[in-house]
């Protein structure tokens, strides 16, 4: 035991460093590929993945010395503090792209971790929440409609993006409803200041607020899975509200949080059908309109993460129901997951804590 973390533990803290920066470099050949241009590493941008990998690990070792917070939001935290601290001319255009790097792919990989730790029976009762889901979304987008456009007067664009930011998974659908309705870049940074303001307040409180009115694990993970914004900060609130409650393998947030980002086909599939009514309408379609159907639209949309996620969810069932007793499942594939997708979590929220300066929160428009 060295620093809180037993000898499995490091190990498993190598192995996510090993891939983390391998998923960079992997990511950045095919992007130069795609680009045909000549493949050169960054040292800003794998400065940025250290850095959230280190914070990553300090957060994780300080969370098994206390029981208050868990070591996602720990990490949160440190970023946020880190990009607040640190004069905004001193961090380069390539390590910021590191960090968003490591909030959004890092996320998806501890995500499809998650999934090697469920079984289909945890994801059935996960749905559950459907008609909850479904009533967030008519009334996120009934609020926003009426208060936006007939209280505040914001455009309609803005109103459609806070809208289904809040009700289905935060930064994720901003950005897939902003391509489908061609809002401007200044919309959108309004969406997701908005956004990120009310995930950030979300994830410190509600694990408090929910033992001290005395919620059940079931209980938060409804409120949690359905009502935080985005996906990464259910997973700091899930960690949390465990670690106050001392349960191991609490999951049920995230299980709901999956579920309803699911939810985003239907969201881009609507949006879509309104903008080309619209364009028809206004005969306003730009050139490229019918090179894209709202198929490609969708697809392009969807989250591919949801896909290996139910994989390993697959994979996971096989083997509960197989060789669930054995030595490899017991001390080796379960454990692994279930602290892997915790680390690779952690250095995701490091990288989104970057994004978090409270200048701009306060300065994109009240």
């Amino acid at each position: 035991m060295f620093l809180g973390l037993n000898g499995f533990s490091w190990s498993v803290v190598l192995i996510c460093a090993v891939i983390a920066f391998l998923y960079v470099y992997i990511s950045d050949s095919a992007k130069a590929k795609k680009e045909r241009r000549k493949m050169r590493l960054s040292g800003p941008r794998y400065l940025a993945i250290l850095c959230c990998f280190l914070i990553a690990l300090v957060s994780t070792i300080i969370s098994k010395f206390e029981t208050f917070i868990g070591s996602p939001m720990l990490a949160l935290i440190i970023g946020i503090l880190i990009v607040n601290l640190v004069p905004a001319d001193k961090m380069s255009s390539e390590f910021k792209s590191g960090t968003t790097f490591a909030g959004k792919s890092f996320l998806s990989a501890g995500i499809i971790g998650l999934g090697a730790t469920l079984a289909f029976t945890d994801i059935f009762s996960a749905v559950y929440a459907l008609p909850l889901i479904i009533f967030n979304i008519l009334l996120a987008l009934a609020v926003g409609y009426l208060l936006g456009r007939k209280v505040f007067h914001v455009s309609s664009n803005t109103c459609a993006l806070v809208s289904s930011g809040t009700c289905i998974c935060g930064g994720t659908a901003i950005a897939a409803v902003s391509r489908v309705i061609r809002a401007k870049e200044e919309e959108t940074a309004y969406a997701m200041t908005a956004i990120f303001l009310f995930d950030l307040l979300a994830c410190l409180s509600y694990p408090y607020l929910a033992l001290q009115m005395g919620l059940s694990d079931v209980q938060f993970g409804f409120l949690a899975g359905t009502a935080i914004n985005d996906t990464s900060s259910v997973v700091a609130a899930q960690e949390t509200f465990a670690n106050l409650k001392g349960l191991e393998g609490y999951a049920l947030p995230a299980a709901i949080k999956v579920v309803r980002t699911t939810m985003i086909i239907v969201m881009a599939l609507l949006f879509s059908i309104v903008t080309l009514r619209k364009d028809a309408a206004a005969k306003t379609a730009p050139a490229d309109s019918k090179k894209s159907s709202i198929g490609a639209v969708v697809w392009k949309s969807f989250p591919k993460f949801i896909l290996f996620f139910i994989l390993a969810v697959g994979i996971n069932t096989i083997l509960v129901n197989t060789v669930s007793g054995t030595p490899f499942y017991k001390e080796l594939f379960k454990p692994f997951f279930s602290f892997g997708y915790k680390f690779f979590v952690t250095m995701a929220l490091a990288g989104v804590g970057f994004k978090i300066r409270f200048r701009d929160l306060f300065t994109k428009g009240l």
